[in-house]
């Protein structure tokens, strides 16, 4: 039986994924900063690890207590929206320590045990942001840009080992990262100078014309997951994939 883990479990994309693996038959390891045993199925096939992808010792205890892995999902992250400017720099580092040197940190630290078996897939979630440009999220495209860039090298540099790395690129949806995990108001970050410019940004965000769902995207990790072919890119959510096929990079 297989085993994976996936970070940032507590809500959204990483809960649904874990439910999906898990109703999949896996062994799964959901971690998350502040454990609630209440979200998820409760039995031998499910275990759930406390876990902070940006504190170095919280991320060697939980993989010494996870054990030998199949997959790594690193979905954990930070959302972050509003004209750059009026974005505090100490807001800005918070998200890359989080989407970014903390999905590198999560490599680190799983692959030496893949390696050494030869075996082993790394998906690593960003966004559609990554797709196209967008306005009013230039810190967190920044972020999650930096994650794609690192996983296309990472997968050249792991195949000869057995070990594959994917992308999966999450539409705009309920649970999107712009308004998750963070604590700084759209208020703030947009001054008034912007207000013109940002109103049909933030009504067509308010009221999207498709829309990616926790299922969309676990069901695209489980397909990265389980896809043992070099395809590197795996859109999520019908925004995602209209946005991929409009940048033909990826194919369907």
């Amino acid at each position: 039986m297989k085993t994976v883990l996936i970070t940032g479990c507590s809500s959204g994309y990483g809960l649904e994924t874990a439910r999906h693996f898990h109703a999949n038959g896996w062994n799964v390891i959901a971690t998350m900063r502040h454990p609630r045993a209440d979200i998820l199925p409760a039995d031998d096939r499910m275990r759930i690890v406390p876990l902070d992808v940006t504190r170095t010792e919280s991320i060697a205890e939980a993989i010494e207590a996870a054990g030998p892995l199949d997959v790594l999902v690193n979905n954990a992250g930070i959302g972050l929206a509003g004209a750059l400017e009026a974005t505090p720099l100490a807001k800005i580092r918070d998200v890359f320590a989080t989407n970014t040197l903390g999905t590198i940190a999560m490599c680190q630290a799983v692959i030496p045990q893949m390696r050494a078996r030869r075996a082993g897939r790394i998906v690593n979630v960003t966004s559609s942001v990554t797709l196209a440009p967008m306005p009013l999220v230039a810190a967190y495209t920044a972020s999650k840009t930096a994650v794609a860039g690192f996983t296309a090298s990472l997968a050249l540099e792991l195949a000869a080992f057995g070990i594959g790395a994917k992308l999966v690129e999450p539409g705009y949806g309920p649970t999107t990262r712009f308004a998750q995990n963070t604590d700084l108001r759209l208020e703030d970050t947009i001054p008034e100078a912007y207000a013109d410019f940002a109103r049909p940004f933030l009504e067509a965000f308010a009221q999207p014309a498709l829309v990616t769902t926790p299922q969309d995207v676990a069901e695209t990790v489980w397909r990265a997951a389980t896809d043992s072919g070099e395809r590197l890119h795996y859109p999520a959510g019908p925004d995602a994939v209209a946005l991929a096929g409009l940048d033909g990079r990826v194919a369907a």
